[in-house]
Formats: C-alpha cells, sequence, structure tokens
C-alpha cells in the first residue's frame, strides 16, 4: 500500500493546550477514514496540519509534499469541504463555475454541469437564493468535479436534515470514490456514515486513541449484554467499559476471545459509536 498521508510524532500547542499531542499514523490510498473525536480533541487542529494551514512540530507528509513549504502544490490535488457557508452569498452559480474552470487546473466545467443537472440548482441562481440542502449539492458538484486525490471532508453535513444527508453520502460513494482516490472524513454523527468508513481513527485530548480498519473490529472488540451473576464472571476478563441498557450490563473487551465470553450472555461486535464512547469513557476511567 501507498500512504497519501503519514505523520511522525506530529503535535500542536496552543500556550499550555496541547490541540494535538505526539500523534503518528498513516493513512493509505484507496481508503475512507473516519477521524472521530469529541468537540476539543484536536480533530480540526489536525486537518488544518494536513491541510498546510496550520505548522506543526514533527513530520508529515501529504502526497508526498511538505504541505506547509509546497501548499500550492498540494492544493491542486487536494479538495476541501467544512462548510457550505465558505461560498460567497452574492456569486451566481454560472459565475462559480467560471471561476473555478479559470483558476483550477484539474477542474472539470463539464463534470460540474453534469452532476448539477440531476439537482434542482438552476445556473442563474444567486448562492443566497439557495436552500443550504442546494448550497450543499452545489458545493459537492464542484468537489466530485475536480480530479483530486484527496478529499478532506470536516463535517460536510452539518445542519442538514437527514434526507439531503443520506444524499450526500449516496452522491460522495457513486461520484467520487473510485478505490484509487483517499477520503479523510469527521463528523459526530458516526451512526450514518459507519458503512461507508475502510478505517476508524479515534482522537482524544490531541492524542490517538485507536488507529485501525474496519475489518479488524470483529477480531479485537467484543460487546457483551449480561444479567444476573453472570456480570461478575464477565468482569473477570477485564471488560474497558460498562454501562446499563434496560436492565442488563453492557460490557466492551479489548482482546478478549468471545469463545470465552459466548455462554455469559449475548455477543457481538460494537457498533463503532458504542466502541468510541467505551475507549473514550475507559481512557478516562
Amino acid at each position: 500500500m501507498t500512504s497519501l498521508v503519514s505523520a511522525r510524532g506530529v503535535s500542536k500547542h496552543f500556550g499550555d493546550v496541547r490541540a494535538v499531542d505526539n500523534v503518528s499514523f498513516e493513512i493509505e490510498k484507496g481508503k475512507i477514514m473516519g477521524l472521530i473525536g469529541p468537540n476539543g480533541a484536536g480533530k480540526t487542529t489536525l486537518l488544518k496540519a494536513v491541510l498546510g494551514l496550520t505548522d506543526c512540530d514533527g513530520e508529515l507528509s501529504v502526497l508526498g509534499l511538505d504541505p506547509f513549504k509546497q501548499r500550492k502544490e498540494l492544493m491542486q490535488n487536494i479538495s476541501f469541504i467544512a462548510d457550505v457557508a465558505v461560498l460567497p452569498r452574492w456569486i451566481r452559480v454560472t459565475q462559480l463555475l467560471d471561476f473555478m474552470q479559470a483558476t483550477h487546473p484539474n477542474f472539470s466545467r463539464s463534470r460540474a454541469e453534469e452532476l448539477l443537472a440531476r439537482t434542482q440548482v438552476r445556473r442563474d441562481a444567486v448562492v443566497r437564493e439557495l436552500s443550504k440542502g442546494m448550497v450543499t449539492q452545489l458545493h459537492l458538484s464542484i468537489i466530485t468535479a475536480i480530479d483530486a486525490r484527496l478529499l478532506v471532508l470536516d463535517e460536510p453535513t452539518l445542519g442538514l436534515d437527514i434526507i439531503f444527508r443520506k444524499e450526500f453520502y449516496g452522491n460522495l460513494l457513486n461520484d467520487y470514490f473510485d478505490g484509487e482516490r483517499t477520503i479523510l472524513i469527521t463528523t459526530h454523527q458516526v451512526e450514518e456514515i459507519e458503512n461507508l468508513l475502510t478505517d476508524i481513527m479515534f482522537i482524544n485530548n490531541g492524542g490517538i486513541l485507536l488507529d485501525t480498519s474496519m475489518d479488524s473490529l470483529s477480531g479485537t472488540y467484543v460487546e457483551l449484554a449480561v444479567v444476573g451473576e453472570n456480570a461478575d464472571k464477565a468482569r473477570r476478563f477485564n471488560p474497558i467499559y460498562e454501562r446499563d441498557v434496560f436492565g442488563k450490563k453492557v460490557m466492551t473487551f479489548e482482546g478478549v476471545d468471545r469463545d470465552q465470553l459466548d455462554e455469559l450472555g449475548e455477543v457481538h461486535t460494537p457498533s463503532v459509536a458504542d466502541l468510541f464512547v467505551a475507549k473514550i469513557k475507559g481512557a478516562a476511567a
């Protein structure tokens, strides 16, 4: 595999605040990586470093380039969506297409027009006249019309209703992801993207708590729902987290053979959201 993003001992401090604290990771070509963490965990700071928007200590390579010293070259091969509000409200759709065509060497106007034809976005419309859902469709059409190797999404569906969120991710997979390109995405709506991800990374207090593939979860993590005295028996296997759900004790285990837990209760692989809570709260405990 080829690493598109490689970090070694990357840190970013703001005074005494360690926004990113000595993290190391690789993001491989053709992956959809979910970067998941609570508010203030360091997600946005890390994304800014990847995009060359903030400097950092340590070694960071993106597409084989230094994001701070070679940012102009880097941005020709990266697309980024943080919030659709970044589109100028005064601009017309046709003017936006004209601007992209004139300034971005890898932008395909014909591709953008093709994508917009599937929406209700009028070419003569001004951005301020569009609903937030339509602005998102416009933004995504422009972004996916750029032949970029890496797409970075920072809470891209924030504030959208469930229909537009579903359409956004469906269009992302159908119109952009081809198994060669790479997507790095952050969101608090983990349940909605779980089936899209190939890899996950949990970050909290500036540090990486988990960096693994989705395929490896079932072999490493087990969730067990137990009642009565079986709860005490299960605790002997040292769960990393425990919670109460409808009168049952639900425990999360790491590196425990699920065959040892089968006779104690209901065993299954935790969802990404449940595993995230277990790792965060387990680390705090």
